[in-house]
């Protein structure tokens, strides 16, 4: 019996051991992906402020042709420590890339598995989509850095709307990608009136008072921001014009040219400063949600 204690207690320490092992690895995984998806919403922010900014600037006579968050990387990769600026920019938009993921694909935020919540985690599997394609952009700028840069980007969007107006039915597959830009406006246009943004956030009630705001700015005018856009693509479809299609940053610059363009510009400006000002918050209050296994929700 005496030698039978000893042999039960070592199982025992041994359990408890791996136990602890199992937890301590479960908590560095969990503050790895919390760091990460801070870190990308950081990015984030600093790539909308920048537009905003950039946009501001022009609405206002200080630069030329308006930007996009492309643009934007066009402008930074010129400056001192331009690569630099590229990679921590490309990293941080891969990890809001995987902040994306957690969202849609292990449903962290909750949404549920009804029509509503496929619905959400849809928009937020493309939204991913999307944040991925630029994220994979910005490496890429790395070996092209140059003054052309957008000239560059208008031509080949060109081309590539030249290829699928060549295809079967090109002409109306141009118009559903309109269409389907369109509609991610109109979601965030909806989203900035309807959510409710403080349910994501852990801050005081003083803190959130002054940031929803922000929240609702931004979202609204990042969605009527990629009208413009949505719809030179429509008409090129409708058209069968491959020159008609533009750049974010160029559908922009059309509407400046507006009567009155410049004043929308500049409301444009505004309400993308308050977007990326938001996200920006959102690193530091956001209420991360790590799933407990990394099985999909």
């Amino acid at each position: 019996m005496s030698a039978a204690l000893p042999a039960f207690a070592e199982k025992l320490i041994d359990r408890v051991r791996r136990r602890r092992t199992w937890r301590d690895r479960f908590l560095r995984l969990h503050q790895a992906l919390e760091a990460s998806s801070r870190f990308g919403f950081a990015a984030n922010g600093f790539v909308y402020l920048s537009v905003g900014i950039l946009l501001l600037a022009s609405a206002i006579g200080m630069r030329g042709q308006a930007v996009d968050p492309q643009g934007v990387l066009y402008v930074l990769a010129q400056q001192p420590f331009g690569r630099l600026w590229l990679v921590l920019i490309g990293a941080g938009l891969w990890a809001f890339v995987g902040w994306r993921v957690l969202q849609a694909v292990f449903d962290v935020d909750h949404e549920g598995s009804d029509l509503k919540g496929w619905v959400v985690r849809v928009t937020q599997g493309a939204g991913g989509l999307a944040y991925g394609v630029l994220a994979s952009g910005v490496f890429e700028l790395l070996d092209e850095v140059g003054p052309n840069m957008g000239a560059e980007q208008l031509a080949e969007n060109q081309e590539k709307a030249s290829i699928l107006l060549g295809l079967p039915f090109g002409g109306a597959a141009l118009i559903v990608i309109g269409l389907i830009i369109a509609g991610v406006g109109i979601g965030n246009v909806v989203m900035g009136i309807v959510n409710d943004f403080g349910a994501t956030l852990i801050c005081s009630r003083a803190v959130c008072r002054w940031v929803l705001p922000l929240a609702r700015v931004g979202y609204v005018a990042r969605g009527l921001a990629y009208l413009p856009l949505a719809l030179f693509v429509t008409l090129a479809g409708y058209r069968a014009r491959s020159s008609e299609v533009q750049t974010f940053a160029t559908a922009l610059d059309a509407l400046e040219r507006q009567p009155g363009g410049a004043i929308m510009l500049g409301l444009t400006a505004g309400g993308l400063i308050a977007f990326g000002a938001y996200a920006l918050v959102e690193a530091r209050f956001r209420r991360i949600r790590v799933p407990k296994d990394l099985s999909p929700g």
